[in-house]
């Protein structure tokens, strides 16, 4: 099985991805859509969710209720990510070593947390004259 996404750009630094049916806007300078660092956030932050509410549910946590994470990524000198932070909230009454064991959980089970490893990357070829 494979994912694919077709990422196109006119010009300059803005891109639309054609995501099956669906169609996202990226702009490198973050001018007329997210960035590219902030799109990784918020996929990194989607991900996360559906982790979370697994992780609860194998701990005894039936029902998170509402969940909101504030995440955070710092940049280092280069503008490049340098370290991720997310605060995570719940509506449900959670003990904190509970908290703890959901968060652990959901690292194991998030897909784009997994995919940030340092050992992933992106075999490519490259056509010139192509259009």
């Amino acid at each position: 099985m494979a994912k694919e996404v077709t990422t196109v750009a006119e010009e300059g630094f803005s891109a639309t991805n054609e995501i099956r049916e669906f169609e996202t806007a990226v702009d490198a300078n973050g001018e007329d859509a997210p960035d590219t660092l902030e799109t990784l956030l918020a996929a990194y932050g989607s991900c996360y969710v559906p982790a979370l509410r697994v992780g609860g549910q194998q701990r005894g946590v039936d029902d998170l209720g509402r969940v909101e994470i504030e995440t955070t990524g710092e940049l280092n000198d280069d503008d490049k990510l340098e370290s991720v932070r997310f605060d995570v909230r719940v509506e449900a009454d959670v003990d904190d070593e509970t908290g703890d064991e959901i968060i652990e959980r959901a690292f194991e089970l998030c897909k784009v947390h997994d995919a940030l490893k340092g050992d992933l990357h992106a075999e490519t070829t490259f056509e010139g004259n192509a259009f």
